[in-house]
Order: C-alpha cells, then structure tokens, then sequence
C-alpha cells in the first residue's frame, strides 16, 4: 500500500525560470530600503519634492503654533490659528495639480477639500460659538 503524500500546492518554482526565485534573489532584503539595490539615488533625498510637501510643513508649523497658542491659555486664538491652516490646506489642495500636491493629496481632490473646508469652518464657529466660562 503506498504512503499518503501530503497535499501538493503547485509545482515546484524553477530557479532558472522563475525570476523571483533565481540565485541573486534574497527573500530578506527589500529592494525599498536596501541602497545599494536603489537604481535612483535622488530617491533617497530628505527635502519634500513637491509644492505641496513644502506647504503642508507649513501647515503642520500653523498647527503646532495654534496648539502652543492653546497651552498657552489663549485657546479661542488658538482654535482659530488652526482653522485658518486647515482652510490654508483646503485652498492649495484645490489650485495644485495632482502631482504637486504632495501630501495635501489624501483622497480625491472635492472630498479633500471639502473635508478641510467643513473642520476649519467648524473650529472657527466653535471658537467663537462657546461662552465664557467662569474659572473655578
């Protein structure tokens, strides 16, 4: 009686064949983070490459300014400074092209824009919206 082979899944890769198993083929390196594999070395750069790379560090630094406004005490100022960067973003999300967008481009372009029209509006109104409070 023979001996029950295990359940075969396809044949075997053939080295010389089949690219992705050949002999410079290491499973362990990825060609993304080895340099030496990088055929473009500009690739590598640390400098946003885009227009809109540039200004979304922009609207990160208003962010970040408007959230020390905040720590700081002033938080109707501060709410407001960040609204002012994310209908910042919503602007130039609209009037740059698709490949100079950068990271401002995160979905389509309408729902990108108004997404970040509709929280800006939203923060601005809350800013000015919400009573005084006594402080306890």
């Amino acid at each position: 009686m023979p001996e029950p082979t295990p359940t075969d899944d396809g044949p075997e890769p053939d080295p010389d064949t089949d690219p992705d198993t050949g002999p410079d083929t290491d499973p362990d390196v990825d060609p993304d983070l080895d340099p030496d594999l990088d055929p473009d070395p500009a690739d590598g750069r640390r400098y946003p490459s885009t227009i809109g790379g540039t200004l979304y560090l922009g609207i990160l630094i208003a962010a970040a300014a408007g959230l020390g406004i905040v720590a700081g005490g002033d938080w109707r100022v501060g709410v407001r400074v960040v609204a002012v960067g994310l209908a910042a973003a919503g602007a130039f999300r609209l009037v740059l092209p698709e490949k100079e967008a950068g990271m401002l481009a995160v979905r389509r372009r309408a729902t990108d824009v108004v997404m970040l029209a509709v929280v800006a509006g939203l923060l601005w109104w809350l800013a000015g919206d919400i009573p005084d409070q006594p402080m306890m």
